[in-house]
């Protein structure tokens, strides 16, 4: 696991009280259920990761990129502001 990588889930995991791995982080952030459970480690992602750090966890996990985009833009309307991944 790279540093990044632990920076992204130390991120999304500490204040959330998550447990999450980074395999299973990377199929939260492709599935649009996270949205309708409300996972706020997957709103953390979006909304407390740097957009760049963003892109290279999607790349490092090989996640779907337009598929965590898909998932952004539901969190983003939720949310009722703009989420970088999601423009």
């Amino acid at each position: 696991m790279s540093n990044q990588t632990a920076q992204v889930l130390t991120t999304v995991n500490a204040p959330y009280g998550a447990n999450h791995s980074a395999h299973q982080l990377a199929a939260l952030i492709a599935d649009p259920s996270s949205v309708a459970t409300f996972d706020a480690s997957v709103f953390a992602f979006f909304s407390e990761v740097s957009p760049a750090a963003q892109k290279a966890f999607l790349a490092e996990m090989k996640v779907n990129e337009d598929m965590a985009k898909a998932v952004a833009s539901q969190f983003s309307k939720m949310a009722g502001y703009s989420l970088p991944l999601a423009a």
